[in-house]
Order: structure tokens, then sequence, then C-alpha cells
């Protein structure tokens, strides 16, 4: 220790020559200390910042999932309460005789309105998921739907505001014949012969004037039969 004392005694004069470099390597030292540590910041910084875009990415994914499929379901229902407001007049002979122009295919809005059912219903997906990744599909099952809804109630419109004015005097006495026979065939106060009778005349009361769809026939056919069973 008394060596080191005494070397420093001796040689002070030397921190005069190599302060200056000695003090500037310091700070040398100490500036490149403080560089290390901001880049350590600043990456910090930058994989903070990634991991919440990350984050704010996938909840946008999911938001944008949610509402896709929210917009699917919305045309599934509007397709099904179209469907709702048909099978009103499919599945009731009687409604359909009242306004034959739902299923007159020689009318122009009546075909628009059935083909547009018929694209629609090839359109449809099992379910709303089937839709989610297929922006394509989406788009076109929605047309489709919204086609239909609209083909719908302008053909709708039209049927009611013509009824059977659209059917000379003879076809319509037709139609009223062929309406109250339905009725009879489905009375279960009727005997099993009158409704046999009635059901056959009805037939024949509609054919080459309408042709009923078949549907309809079959709804029709199970009542009728299910009143004979009786």
């Amino acid at each position: 220790m008394d060596a080191f004392f005494e070397f420093v005694g001796n040689y002070f004069w030397l921190v005069f020559v190599f302060g200056g470099a000695i003090g500037g390597g310091l700070k040398a030292i100490g500036a490149a200390n403080e560089r290390r540590a901001e880049r350590r910041q600043e990456r910090y910084r930058l994989k903070q910042q990634t991991k919440l875009a990350e984050l704010e990415a996938s909840g946008q994914r999911r938001v944008d999932a949610e509402a896709v499929r929210r917009d699917i379901a919305k045309s599934l229902d509007q397709h099904n309460q179209t469907d709702v407001r048909w099978f009103a007049y499919e599945l009731d002979a009687a409604t359909l005789l009242d306004f034959p122009m739902m299923i007159d295919l020689r009318e122009p809005l009546t075909i628009e309105f059935h083909r547009a059912k018929r694209r629609t219903d090839l359109l449809r997906p099992d379910s709303v998921d089937d839709l989610v990744d297929d922006s394509d599909r989406r788009r076109e099952y929605r047309d489709a739907v919204h086609a239909y809804a609209t083909a719908f109630d302008v053909a709708e419109t039209e049927a009611k505001r013509r009824r059977r004015s659209g059917f000379s005097d003879e076809e319509q006495q037709r139609l009223q014949r062929a309406q109250r026979l339905l009725q009879l065939a489905q009375d279960a106060g009727a005997s099993p012969e009158e409704r046999r009778s009635a059901y056959a005349r009805a037939r024949k009361e509609l054919d080459g004037l309408i042709v009923l769809p078949a549907a309809t026939t079959q709804q029709l056919e199970q009542r009728v039969a299910g009143q004979l069973e009786r």
C-alpha cells in the first residue's frame, strides 16, 4: 500500500497528461451504455406495440366474423319469412283459388317470383358458417333473397288486386265451383261418398284451368284421405 501511495506521489503529474483521455473514455463508455439501454427500451416498446396490434387485429377479426354471421342470419330469416308467406298460399287450395295468379305461369310476375324462389333455394346454405369465409357466395345469396322477397311482394300485390279478374266469367264460375267442392271434400260432416265425389269433381273443374302445385295437391289429398279414414 505504501508503494502505491509513493507511486502516486511521484507520478501525480500523469493525471494532467492523461486525464482528458481517461475522462473522454469514461464519457464514451457511459454514452454507449445509454445507447444500449435506449435500444433495449425501443425493442421492448416495439414488441409491446406488435403484441397490441395483434390483439387488436384478432379482436377486429372476431368482431368482423360476428357481423358477417349476423348478416347471413338476417338473409336466412328473410328467406324463411318469405317462404312462410308463400306456404300460406301453397298449402291452402282455397286461398290459391281466391288469388289464382300466384300459380298462373302465364303471368310474367308469377314466373319471376317462382324463378327467384328456385334460385334462392338453390343458394341457401346449410348453416350460417357455410358462408362466413366466402364473400362471393354470401353476396350472391343475400342478393338472391332480396330478389325473391321483392318478386313475391310484387306478385302478391298484383294477385290481390286482380283476384280472379284475369279469368273469363265461365272460368271464374269454374274456380268458384272447385273451391266449394274442395271445402265439401274436407268436410267431416259429409259422407265418404260425398267427399270422394266432391274431390273428383273439383279436380275436373280445375283441369285445363290452373295447375295446383304438387305440395298443394299432396296437402289436399292428405286432408281428404284423413276425413275418409275417420
